[in-house]
């Protein structure tokens, strides 16, 4: 994970491919801010993330961002049911491209977000990821690449 924490807030989580405590500005005895997020999620995806997240985006995407973190893990909604929570029912191409500039990648959950046809649809840090994410929400299972 890449993560970006200005004033004690998280403002941007991408996936890498490197473990979550190597995260750049880690101290070797002091995990990352963004790490103890992480890790807190995989302990119970349930819980609240213990760090403010304060994504930087225009008023449409942070009510689209917004609307993700209602999504109860383990859960899933279309694109249209997002564009319909917003109260923007006929912006669905304009969710779909706000999810895609989701800085906070896993803890906004933009992996919970499918097509109507319940498809997986386009996930920047990959489909198996995605899979894999959604399935551990389902199931407790941490999540593999396969």
């Amino acid at each position: 994970m890449h993560a970006v924490v200005h004033y004690n807030a998280l403002v941007s989580l991408r996936f890498v491919d490197a473990p979550p405590d190597t995260l750049p500005g880690s101290a070797p005895d002091t995990p990352h801010p963004a790490a103890q997020a992480v890790h807190a999620f995989f302990e119970d995806p349930h819980h609240p993330i213990p760090l403010p997240l304060r994504p930087h985006g225009t008023p449409f995407q942070q009510a689209v961002w917004s609307a993700l973190q209602e999504i109860p893990p383990g859960q899933t909604r279309s694109y249209a049911d997002i564009a319909h929570r917003i109260g923007r029912p006929r912006a669905i191409r304009a969710v779909a491209q706000a999810i895609a500039r989701n800085p906070i990648h896993l803890l906004i959950p933009c992996h919970r977000v499918i097509g109507r046809n319940g498809q997986l649809t386009g996930f920047a840090a990959g489909l198996w990821r995605k899979e894999s994410l959604l399935e551990f929400e389902r199931t407790g299972r941490t999540p593999v690449r396969q």
